[in-house]
């Protein structure tokens, strides 16, 4: 490509008007052109038409911005230097409501990421304590990871999941060693909350593509650490053995119940709309058959239990409790018994306390409820953010965070970013909470990609600790078993910081969310199909060969887990060293394009849904304003260009306007990786 000439008069044209001088001195000038003899024609303000078009295009092109750059958040308001007095006072009570405003939507968000979990809960409780009762499929370590990763997405909480496994183990009806993949796997599943939360911000790209690395950023680290620890776990066994010598080391009594800081806000106001009785899953995944029928909505929230010693029948074949407490009148005999009876003194006083329907249908109606509160206030959060942090704040609060410090402790900054993210997951006491806090932080531009990944490791020990704490208030019977597996879960995310962070070479979770990043902005419906495909649709498919057997199970899995392998590998190499591959796979062309791009299953799915759009819901309105947009966008950047034909603009413009428009999404080019 020809560069553009420097020209000293641009407006001038000594060719307009005669064309036949113009075809002369460009024939007898055309052996000089050949020869790169450009810059004679810029002294003489003669521009060759061959040249001009492309030369313009290129040079007036804009720069590609990086989208991980943080952006400015300019403040277009009047300075405060300009303001009176009564401009003053009313720009600080403006910030005052904005920040009044601001707290009562993140305890709104709190508390309908409470109902949330305890939606799911409702819905799928009484399966997740099933899926347990299999002791033959959880002594499968695979077998258990994905049971882990399914419970704690069903009940939305990795707490209760780790209960329910302390309540088996210490039943004995689950073994330590067995329950190290499903806490292994609670660890992933915990990491779903804040996925679904990086969703709400998708309508700006940018914005969208920040949020979901920086919610999936927990998600590959939580993989990462378990595809290198499971295997040394099963082999040596290394989490069960030290913690094992950490808890028979020390003379452990019960103690106080762990504080619950955040649970002393948000329970008076979720109290009012659903509590359910957790005690139900629990004995559902210890074989009580008795706690098949019961409801997870708890009815009673005051009551009493007396033990009283009376006089009870019992048949002859039955032994007494004592000979000397026994006796016989006709033909019954009596003893004397302890009976435990349970007074009801007062209802609880949330909505459903009274109600008739189902717990799967109060589940479905929680479940609608906390996710359109929950969008609504993350919505709200991200505009009121926004609004609040531009100009010197926001460059104070970015530089405060995302700054390192000088060499030689430039390294120190990460470490003080995961002590921060530990404490203050320690105070909101929930992991899922404090993620999915800085998630719109992340999307907006206010904390980087970098300085979120320290942060998030922190709220990974930060949750470990406060299970920690909930296990040395447990009561005597589970106390060792709650407190090992307590100390198991915190040793596990040690080890998988240890692997995957003091080295800056090491710290793939955040290539790896930069990656994913990419796709999901280009292509939006991806977020949706990794959130499916990791969490549910990829458990479940290896849950069900984990029930066929271990035979079956390593069949499969290997050879589609090496393929996997394989294809990473040659994706790197194709990108670092290509020259190094066989000329056929430096690149994916000898696929079919869908295996290779993602463009073809794009076309189709956004086909499909302007399809229904167009017949069901109205979408080809949205579609139609996004076209109109589209093409005065396009109109302003062709008004720029010069056309070598004066017919080429008109041309376009038609074949412009027989191009439909099939879908609202913009498309910015193919992903070219191997499926």
């Amino acid at each position: 490509m020809a560069p553009w000439p420097e020209v000293e008069k641009p407006e001038t044209n000594n060719y307009i008007g005669d064309s036949s001088k113009q075809n002369q001195n460009m024939a007898g000038k055309e052996g000089e052109n050949h020869k790169g003899n450009v810059s004679s024609l810029g002294n003489k303000g003669e521009i060759q038409p061959a040249f001009s078009t492309v030369a313009l295009i290129d040079e007036t092109r804009p720069e590609e911005e990086d989208p991980w750059a943080l952006p400015e958040l300019q403040d277009t308001g009047v300075k405060w230097s300009e303001l009176d007095r009564k401009g003053k006072i009313i720009r600080v009570l403006y910030g005052i409501g904005k920040f009044i405003m601001l707290l009562g939507l993140l305890y709104m968000f709190v508390c309908s990421l409470d109902v949330l979990s305890s939606a799911f809960q409702l819905v799928g409780g009484k399966a997740a304590g099933d899926i347990f009762k299999d002791d033959s499929v959880l002594s499968n370590p695979v077998a258990g990871l994905v049971i882990g990763v399914l419970v704690t997405v069903m009940v939305q909480s990795s707490s209760t999941s780790s209960s329910i496994v302390v309540s088996m183990v210490s039943s004995t009806l689950l073994t330590v060693r067995a329950a190290i993949p499903i806490i292994m796997g609670a660890n992933i599943g915990t990491s779903v909350t804040n996925t679904i939360v990086a969703l709400m911000q998708a309508g700006d790209r940018n914005e969208f593509r920040r949020a979901f690395a920086g919610a999936t950023i927990h998600d590959f680290f939580n993989w990462l650490a378990v595809f290198a620890l499971l295997p040394i776990e099963v082999v040596s066994g290394y989490l069960y053995h030290l913690t094992n010598v950490i808890v028979e080391s020390f003379h452990l009594e019960s103690g106080e119940d762990a504080p619950e800081l955040l649970k002393v806000i948000t329970d008076p106001f979720t109290k009012l709309i659903i509590e359910l009785d957790k005690s139900v899953i629990n004995a559902i995944a210890t074989n009580d058959e008795s706690a098949k029928n019961k409801s997870l909505v708890k009815i009673w929230c005051v009551t009493e239990t007396n033990v009283t010693l009376q006089n009870v029948t019992i048949s002859p074949s039955e032994n007494c409790t004592s000979p000397e407490f026994c006796w016989t009148e006709g033909n019954v005999t009596w003893t004397l018994k302890n009976i435990t009876e349970t007074k009801y003194i007062s209802k609880c006083q949330h909505l459903f306390v009274n109600s008739d329907l189902p717990d799967l249908g109060i589940g479905l109606i929680l479940l609608a409820l906390s996710l359109l509160v929950l969008c609504s206030c993350l919505v709200m959060i991200v505009k009121l953010l926004n609004s609040v942090l531009k100009g010197q704040v926001a460059s104070v609060i970015k530089k405060t965070i995302n700054t390192d410090f000088p060499f030689p402790f430039t390294w120190l900054a990460g470490y003080l970013a995961m002590l921060a993210g530990a404490g203050m997951t320690f105070v909101v006491q929930s992991s899922s909470v404090f993620t999915s806090a800085i998630t719109p932080l992340v999307g907006i531009g206010v904390i980087s990609i970098e300085r979120s990944y320290p942060l998030t490791l922190g709220a990974n020990i930060g949750t470990t600790t406060t299970a920690i704490l909930a296990a040395l208030a447990s009561p005597g019977s589970t106390l060792k078993y709650s407190l090992q597996i307590a100390l198991c879960h915190f040793f596990f995310n040690v080890s998988g910081i240890i692997l995957f962070y003091p080295i800056p070479y090491t710290r793939l979770p955040i290539r790896m969310s930069k990656t994913l990043g990419n796709i999901t902005a280009q292509y939006r419906w991806f977020a949706i199909f990794y959130l499916l495909l990791c969490f549910f649709l990829l458990p479940l498919f290896v849950f069900g060969l984990s029930l066929a057997g271990w035979a079956v199970l390593l069949g499969v899995c290997l050879p589609l887990f090496a393929l996997f392998i394989a294809v990473v590998v040659i994706n790197v190499m194709q990108k670092r060293r290509p020259h190094s591959l066989p000329e056929k796979l430096q690149n994916w062309d000898f696929l079919p394009l869908w295996m290779h791009s993602l463009e073809p299953w794009d076309n189709v799915i956004m086909s499909s849904l302007a399809f229904c759009g167009k017949h069901c819901c109205g979408f080809c309105k949205c579609c139609k304003v996004n076209a109109e947009q589209e093409g005065a966008k396009d109109k302003q950047l062709k008004t720029t260009e010069v056309y070598e034909n004066t017919m080429a603009m008109a041309d376009e413009e038609r074949g412009g306007r027989r191009a439909p428009a099939v879908a609202c999404v913009d498309k910015t080019g193919t992903n070219n990786t191997a499926l």
